[in-house]
């Protein structure tokens, strides 16, 4: 008989280059090297396949965090572990997304990966700062789009202030004191 594994969302949120992503990946190494069942659901990867179609529009970002949350409920009710490093810059859009996974009984941690938008701009991933500094690309949150930051997180990342494994630490050590890792 095996044993059934808690599962639980964990959504990084932050500016476009914050490091959720980077961070997402390093935490579910880990997570995996422990034996558990985890699933990262990449935003850039959920818009292509499962949002191809929206655009940046406040109503279709809703929409695309409304079907990442569905998505990670469903797999996180199976105990899977699912990082979700998506923006989703709006508060009501995650707090949507919380009450669906608490009304399922499924746990929702909400990590706010705070990183300066100076930092972000510098890292610059993807090059959407410098299309947005050159007029070639507008609605780049937290710089001509809003982007509301968490007002009470479960944990809050300052990841210019730390390496990538030490904020996977720290989030590990989220889980492990809410039982999950």
């Amino acid at each position: 008989m095996s044993v059934t594994e808690t599962g639980a969302t964990v959504w990084l949120t932050g500016l476009p280059s914050a490091g959720k992503t980077t961070i997402a990946y390093e935490l579910a190494g880990r997570l995996r090297g422990e034996g558990h069942r985890v699933e990262v659901l990449d935003g850039d990867e959920i818009r292509e396949f499962l949002s191809a179609g929206l655009g940046f529009s406040r109503e279709d970002r809703h929409t695309n965090v409304a079907r990442i949350g569905f998505v990670a409920g469903l797999l996180a009710a199976h105990g899977v572990k699912v990082l979700v490093p998506v923006i989703a810059p709006y508060a009501d859009s995650r707090a949507a997304v919380r009450r669906r996974h608490l009304t399922g009984g499924t746990t929702y941690l909400e990590v706010h990966v705070a990183t300066p938008v100076e930092v972000c701009s510098v890292r610059d991933v993807k090059g959407l700062y410098a299309k947005q500094a050159a007029g070639e690309l507008t609605g780049l949150t937290g710089v001509d789009d809003p982007y509301e930051a968490p007002e009470s997180p479960d944990l809050r990342i300052e990841s210019h202030q730390q390496t990538v494994q030490e904020s996977a630490a720290a989030l590990h050590a989220l889980l492990t004191e809410r039982g999950l890792a």
